[in-house]
This record gives C-alpha cells, structure tokens and sequence, in this order.
C-alpha cells in the first residue's frame, strides 16, 4: 500500500512550532495565523494519525510520537539545507552588479577592473554608473558604491571603504608664482556637489570667496573644465590621480583634506557569509587606501 505523505508545508510549520513549543511564535516567525499554524498541524496529526502535541491550558507540549518526528524533521532539514548548499556552490554564478557614481567610475573604478578580473577570475563583476539612492531589486543591482551625502535607508546594509580627500585643482598655467591664489582666481562649482566649496573651506580653515567661473551638471564636468583652464575645482583624490601625476592638473601643497564625508558599499543582504560581496568590499579598500597613500603624502 502506497503510503499517504503529509505535506511538506505543515511539516515545516510542525518544525518551528515544535522549536518554539508554541503555536504562537510559530506563526510569528512564519507570518502567518495562528490559526493558520494550528490547523496544518492538525492535518498533520490526521496523516500521520497520532498526535504530536499535547495541548493543555493554551500551552502545547510534544508527545513521544511528536518527539521522535521532531528528531527526524531536524535531520531531513539540515540535510536539505547542505544539499542546497552544495548546489549553489557547484552551480556557476551569476555575475555581480555594481552600482558607482558617475565620476568615480569613471576616473578610477573602471581603469581598476582588469586588475580586479585578473586577481579574482572567479568574480565577474559588472559596472552600472549610478548615483544616489539605489533601487536594489528594481534595477537589479548587488552592491553599490556611494558617498554619505543622502539616506539610504534602514534596510540598507553598508560598510564603510574610505573617507573622501578634497583639494582646489587647476591647469598648471593658472599657477602664479608656484602658488595658486584662489581669490584671483575663478571657483567651478557643480550641481552634484554644490557645498564642495563650503566644506573645503570649513575642513582646510580657508574660507573661499571669489567669483565663480562656471556651473556644471556633474563633478567630472568641473574636473575636465579645470584640466581646459576655465577656472579652479574642487577635486577628490580618488578622482584626480592620474590628473596629478601626469601634471595636467595640479594642487596646491598641503591643498588635500578630509571633507567631512566618506564612501560606503551598500549592499541589500549582510555581508558576512557572502564570500563575494566580502572579496570585492576588501579589494575596494585596499585599492582606495593605495590612492589616498599615493597622492596625500
């Protein structure tokens, strides 16, 4: 005779009632009714055609058969749960999404990723250029890389990955002298860091106060303004290496500071257990930590 299997939903809700020994939080942890909870368990029961809970004055206890099912769900989840482990691990990956902002992406992520592909061939990492806030599910992104200047929300899960370095930057012809005299000299702003003035000059204890020689959308417009000699612009460290070293745009001396702000992987589950999001949040580090070693001496 075939035998009569029970199903598979009531058994996982017998498993966390049996665990909790309440019905209650069981369908607390389940989100689902109580009553819900307690007529799966009584389908169960009519399967299996014992009972496996003693109910008395609202509290549940196992009986013997309820113990000895108990012992054998723990055995079949946990052996579940390595299969699937076991699956996922063998199974390829998907690759990996990562959500930058603009400018960064741009001026240091992106020459940066032959070298990430060759030290972790086993992580492939795809580039969306993005700011603000992130739609993790909607735009189908893993991890995002962005600077502390909005909210992003409880659910967020985010590590920080290195305080951002600001300093005025221009064309080697605005020099004068050696010197760069930023009240001679005219201040590109930008639409997506419009106190980048304002908190250079808070965090350098130099206010600033002259003209402003233009306006620009994005920040790496301003950057590519300056290296033209339209005026002077605030530059991060992350985002004017390459600039600097080639001498197309210069900062003054001492010119580098912390701005009060910093950058922040974000990530819609935790990082721990996740040996990817893990790999590429250490990289991220290192790799920012050698930039802000090479330009601020």
């Amino acid at each position: 005779m075939a035998l009569h299997a029970p199903s598979l939903n009531a058994v996982r809700m017998f498993a966390v009632a049996a665990r909790h020994l309440s019905f209650v939080r069981a369908a607390d942890e389940l989100h689902l009714t109580h009553g819900a909870v307690s007529r799966q368990i009584k389908l169960l029961e009519e399967t299996l055609g014992v009972a496996l809970f003693e109910r008395r004055n609202r509290a549940v206890f196992l009986t013997r058969e309820g113990a000895a099912f108990k012992l054998t769900c723990d055995d079949v989840m946990a052996r579940l749960a390595e299969g699937v482990r076991a699956i996922q691990q063998a199974a390829p990956q998907r690759p990996l999404v990562l959500s930058c902002e603009p400018t960064l992406a741009m001026r240091w992520l992106i020459p940066r990723l032959g070298a990430f592909r060759a030290t972790f061939p086993q992580i492939e990492l795809h580039l969306f250029a993005a700011g603000g806030p992130v739609q993790f599910q909607r735009g189908h992104v893993d991890l995002a890389l962005r600077r502390n200047d909005f909210a992003w929300g409880a659910g967020c899960h985010a590590e920080p990955v290195a305080r951002e370095w600001t300093a005025p930057v221009c064309a080697p012809a605005l020099l004068q002298g050696g010197q760069l005299h930023l009240e001679r000299q005219g201040l590109l702003h930008t639409q997506s860091r419009p106190d980048a003035w304002q908190r250079w000059g808070a965090a350098s204890g130099r206010p600033v106060a002259a003209a402003t020689a233009g306006r620009y959308e994005h920040f790496y417009l301003s950057l590519q303004a300056a290296g033209a000699g339209l005026g002077v612009a605030i530059g991060s460290v992350y985002m004017v290496e390459e600039e600097l070293a080639c001498a197309r745009l210069v900062a003054p001396p001492g010119g580098f500071v912390e701005d009060g702000s910093a950058y922040f992987l974000l990530s819609p589950t935790p990082f721990e257990g996740d040996e990817r999001r893990q790999t590429v949040l250490g990289w991220l580090r290192r790799e920012l930590a050698a930039t802000l070693a090479a330009v601020v001496r």
